[in-house]
């Protein structure tokens, strides 16, 4: 691993409104009944979801209206520090993540090269993202570095029960499960951070409700909290929000714009994950269908790749002219949502805006118009203006609704308007090893750095760790690098050895 003390990070400055959160307003100790829990479960928190989950979950139907924390519970070891679905999902749970494993080269290969030197020794990490096997494989390289983790899901309907149970067998302390009511999740991220004798030093955040949370409830843990890392848009914004503020207290590092997370997790990603999670809801076929997708970002380009190459009849609506450019350069007609509004089969926003889709343009739908979000959490599409007593909710499989008129008209909205990729399909493994090696290098190099290296302010990483971390993959395609010579450096003003690119290239 190259000597992280080279790594020369410029801050870089965000936005100046200052940052809002929603109150939570229930206390944990006035829990909900059962019912009023699970009745709880078709709302969701202001988490970001950027990426990384799965829709298949291995689940025991004997206990699953038993809320995880009602039971007790104790793992082979006799801990009980932890609270899963069930703890005897653990076997299953670890067959998972020995395959996400295979398909994740560079974190087993940052674990092996720096298992010896432990470069996290000492560092408590708190996590709140996705829990899947391929978090499993990230936090279980991040113990193997030295490191101690407690960690919470980011999204109430992401995580793999048997996966979060091999986690709590092995002695992670995991509080998550498929189907947190609001209360839950809340809960959950507290039993991370609120413990007698441990106090993270590190936070690993995934669309910032962690961080909000200690910011909240616990703010002089962050006398002793290190820095940040940061894998979402949403998340990401809201950093830049404190530190304009004058709030934030800890240096943070936005892994979000590094190049290997924006194009793969957002590109080559999406450009997958969209046919598997319609396919996988509708058993449609795409040739020949009539689709708008609203944005052309690095998600909105994946997904309108994928629908072209199926045959399908793409439109495009866009603010921003360059991108707007792009999509005509692409062969996409640039349209404004209004006009093409009564015609389409699909509408998928990707904007990471709100009220992208209003209630105005969910009435001029045409009958079976499927509507989904692969953008910002569940704020793209006005689902709360469909929960009125003239329209009738139809559940007709699981994430699944048909949401009727009353003249019969009825549209076919997925996962409630939550992110289609992570509710109803699965992401690719290897896309998330690029992902979770950027995490793991930025948790190494905030935990590593001497005391003024960072301020309290939001940090990008360095062009040369995004080269390490595209490096770390090629051998999984026998990919050979071609190498400069010295004239050839000389030449270019380069190193040898890069970053190869100024931080201004656009890939």
């Amino acid at each position: 691993m190259p000597n992280k003390k080279k790594y020369n990070i410029n801050g870089e400055s965000g936005m100046k409104a200052q940052i809002q959160f929603a109150d939570q307003k229930q206390e944990f100790n006035k829990r909900p009944s059962k019912i009023g829990r699970r009745s709880l479960s078709r709302s969701i928190s202001q988490s970001s979801t950027d990426s990384y989950s799965s829709a298949a979950s291995y689940t025991d139907s004997s206990d699953d209206e038993t809320s995880p924390r009602d039971k007790q519970q104790k793992n082979s070891k006799g801990s009980s520090d932890f609270c899963v679905k069930n703890i005897k999902q653990a076997e299953f749970g670890r067959r998972e993540i020995e395959i996400a494993e295979q398909e994740m080269p560079a974190l087993m290969a940052l674990r092996k090269r720096a298992q010896g030197e432990k470069p996290l020794a000492g560092a408590k990490i708190v996590g709140c993202t996705h829990i899947t096997a391929q978090t499993a494989v990230l936090m279980e390289t991040l113990g193997a570095l030295g490191a101690q983790c407690r960690w919470a899901a980011c999204n109430i309907y992401s995580t793999l029960n048997e996966v979060a149970a091999a986690l709590a067998e092995s002695g992670f302390p995991v509080f998550a499960w498929k189907g947190e009511s609001e209360d839950d999740f809340w809960w959950c991220i507290d039993r991370c951070v609120n413990v007698e004798g441990w106090q993270p030093n590190m936070i690993l955040d995934d669309g910032g409700d962690l961080t909000h949370w200690i910011y909240k409830k616990y703010p002089n843990m962050f006398k002793k909290i290190k820095g940040i890392v940061e894998e979402s848009v949403t998340g990401v914004h809201r950093l830049y929000q404190l530190s304009k503020a004058g709030k934030l207290c800890v240096p943070a590092m936005n892994v979000n714009d590094s190049v290997t997370k924006q194009k793969f997790d957002n590109l080559y990603c999406c450009r997958e994950s969209i046919l598997d999670g319609l396919k996988r809801t509708t058993d449609m076929m795409f040739g020949g269908k009539q689709v708008v997708v609203c944005g052309y970002g690095e998600v909105g380009k994946g997904c309108c790749a994928a629908l072209k190459a199926m045959g399908s009849i793409v439109y495009v609506t866009e603010i921003d002219p360059i991108c707007a450019l792009q999509a005509c350069m692409d062969g996409f007609r640039l349209v404004k949502l209004n006009e093409v509004i009564r015609q389409v089969d699909i509408v998928i926003t990707c904007t990471g805006n709100k009220n992208v889709v209003t209630r105005e343009h969910l009435d001029r739908m045409k009958n079976s118009c499927i509507v989904c979000n692969m953008g910002h959490s569940n704020t793209e599409i006005d689902v709360a203006s469909l929960r009125t007593p003239e329209l009738t909710w139809e559940r007709v499989r699981s994430q699944v609704d048909h949401v009727i008129w009353p003249d019969g008209k009825r549209i076919v909205l997925l996962a409630e308007g939550r992110l289609l990729n992570l509710s109803c399909s699965t992401v690719p493994t290897f896309v998330l090893s690029i992902t979770a090696t950027t995490q793991a290098l930025a948790l190494i190099e905030l935990y590593n750095a001497p005391e003024g290296r960072y301020k309290q302010d939001v940090y990008l990483l360095p062009k040369k760790m995004d080269e390490y971390v595209a490096s770390l993959h090629l051998p999984t395609f026998d990919a050979h690098l071609t190498e400069l010579t010295d004239e050839q450096a000389k030449y270019l003003g380069l190193n040898k050895n890069g970053p190869f690119k100024p931080n201004y290239y656009r890939y």
